[in-house]
């Protein structure tokens, strides 16, 4: 044990880095980006920096999520386990934005390409490193939707926050794929209860009439 954890010390964050973005890009099929990593060996606390998400292929938007820092805290004497426990994951005041394409909306696509993935690798015959988080906050998101017709523009919407709790405990453990897809799939029950696309499009349906009805007024 005390071997492992002096070889962590040395290697934990570039290795934790590495993975993020390496893996997070291949479920996705979108960018995944953080900036640092910076965790302890001894108490398990630390933080990731500079988080993005970007969307997969066919979005107007610049990204799905960023977010400025991510809270953890590991159960140190689990990560040599082949179930690691995350006491805490807290994300606060991300900066999402749910897009609807022609036929989905990016975060919709970002769950099929990770559901996706996690059935492609899903070999019980290699055994890989499972998780389970106790306690996971999202808080104080900066929540914004935008449809096809917006070219990229957004408008904003209240996200409530979201508290998820033992995730993977009842299944003895979850991949990273498969907790990526619970958050996924939180940010999008709750994005669909309160971006209203109907709205959007009236609002933005009055506001090319407005500019027609002042284009028709310069010929008056």
């Amino acid at each position: 044990m005390a071997g492992a954890l002096f070889w962590l010390s040395g290697n934990l964050d570039g290795l934790v880095k590495n993975a993020i973005e390496s893996y997070g890009s291949s479920m996705t099929q979108a960018r995944v980006s953080v900036g640092s990593v910076k965790l302890s060996p001894t108490d398990g606390r630390g933080s990731v920096k500079a988080f993005s998400v970007g969307n997969p292929p066919g979005f107007k938007t610049a990204y799905a999520l960023k977010v400025a820092s991510v809270e953890v805290e590991i159960d140190v004497a689990s990560v040599t386990q082949d179930v690691v426990l995350v006491r805490r994951i807290a994300i606060e005041a991300p900066d999402v934005i749910y897009e609807k394409g022609d036929t989905l909306t990016n975060f919709d696509a970002l769950s099929n390409h990770i559901v996706k993935a996690v059935n492609t690798n899903a070999d019980p015959s290699r055994p890989s490193k499972k998780l389970i988080v106790e306690l996971l906050t999202i808080r104080h998101a900066q929540a914004q939707a935008s449809a096809a017709f917006m070219n990229g523009k957004t408008g904003s919407v209240a996200l409530p926050d979201i508290t998820l709790k033992n995730l993977g405990r009842a299944k003895g453990g979850i991949s990273p794929g498969e907790l990526g897809q619970e958050v996924v799939s939180a940010l999008k029950t709750k994005l669909s209860g309160v971006a209203s696309f109907d709205r959007l499009m009236k609002s933005g349906g009055d506001a090319l009439n407005q500019v027609g009805a002042g284009i028709k007024g310069l010929f008056k």
